[in-house]
């Protein structure tokens, strides 16, 4: 296990991983009620204005967007962990804006990726997940009922049965290159949401993902054409 992180709340040793029990709030659960900050953009998109700590949000196929949804609450002070997700580029993550010193990364999770997920969702606020496909639907379950008894908050990239929140990313189109030279500059994409409960009314956002500058910013409409009258 290789992990990022400064001095990281007091936790005992599972299976190589820190766990900890956050602060218990209203009605028994951790931070019951509150949401973690996330980009203006991505909240159009979210049935809450934020990421409701004790909710499973599932990424499909981005991991740019996995950056988005982490970047903001990193930055203002909470913990997030990576689980399973050997190739991560912790420079684009920074590039959008993920706080790394308060992000654990955990490329191999070993046999037991349950037991190492549990674990950082005792102590950790934001939890992502790779490699899902290899997780029983039963142990995706009991995680995100685990997430909603801790108050954290479950971020796999995958399928992931029981999900308050299925975010995928279309219409990927780059920009940058000029008459067959340049570079890539930016990615402009579809954002669409889809769940149940709260979560039950599609909607849809476009963002650059990434900005020029690596970061997440609102997609720019495509400008009008303009006419000029043609004489008869």
């Amino acid at each position: 296990m290789s992990a990022m992180v400064s001095s990281a709340p007091d936790m005992s040793a599972v299976d190589g991983v820190s766990a900890g029990v956050p602060e218990v709030e209203a009605g028994g659960v951790p931070g019951a009620g509150r949401v973690l900050p996330t980009r203006a953009e991505l909240a159009t998109v979210l049935p809450w204005p934020g990421l409701r700590r004790g909710s499973t949000v599932a990424v499909r196929g981005s991991v740019s967007l996995l950056f988005a949804l982490l970047a903001e609450a990193t930055a203002s002070g909470s913990w997030g962990a990576v689980v399973g997700l050997p190739g991560i580029n912790l420079v684009a993550a920074a590039e959008a804006g993920v706080e790394l010193e308060r992000l654990a990364v955990v490329p191999r999770p070993g046999s037991d990726p349950a037991g190492v997920i549990a674990a950082l969702l005792d102590g950790v606020d934001l939890v992502a997940v790779g490699g899902t496909g290899r997780l029983p639907d039963s142990d995706a379950r009991r995680l995100s009922a685990r997430a909603r008894n801790r108050g954290s908050v479950l971020l796999p990239l995958g399928r992931w049965p029981g999900a308050e929140v299925q975010l995928r990313c279309t219409g990927a189109t780059w920009s940058g290159l000029g008459q067959g030279h340049g570079h890539l500059r930016e990615r402009s994409v579809a954002v669409h949401a889809s769940g149940r409960g709260a979560a039950s009314r599609p909607r849809t956002c476009g963002l650059l993902l990434p900005a020029r500058d690596g970061s997440v910013a609102e997609a720019r409409p495509a400008g009008r054409a303009h006419l000029r009258p043609v004489a008869g």
